[in-house]
């Protein structure tokens, strides 16, 4: 282990206070929804929307959240080297798969009426 990946799994008190103050939030979020059943639902989402925002947005400054911005910009960096296939590829591929399904289907079915013959033979059941 290298010392980066050694420092960066160890969090501060304030960054497991900032995790902890976004689950709240988030809960906080949550059980508002359900007390307050009187009011428009429209509004109890946007109360819901928005304490998850605020959640995310307290997450998003601790240690932990950089730590995962920084692993999607990675993520999207390293979709963009994907060489996705063409139509053509496409659809031979699935073709293909098509194909070896059925033939795997038609296989198993076989197999499953020879061994249900078997057992019946084996079991004095067939005749």
């Amino acid at each position: 282990m290298n010392a980066k990946s050694d420092t960066s799994s160890l969090s501060s008190p304030l960054d497991k206070v900032k995790i902890v103050l976004a689950i709240a939030i988030l809960v906080g979020g949550v059980a508002g929804y359900y007390i307050y059943e009187a009011a428009p639902t429209v509004l109890r989402v946007a109360g819901v929307i928005f304490s998850l925002a605020v959640a995310i947005a307290v997450f998003m400054t601790s240690d932990v959240g950089r730590e995962l911005w920084r692993f999607i910009q990675g993520s999207r960096i390293e979709l963009r080297k994907v060489v996705w296939p063409n139509r053509q590829e496409t659809v031979q591929t699935t073709l293909v798969i098509i194909f070896f399904v059925v033939i795997m289907g038609i296989f198993f079915w076989l197999l499953d009426m020879f061994l249900a013959w078997a057992a019946r033979m084996l079991t004095g059941q067939g005749g």
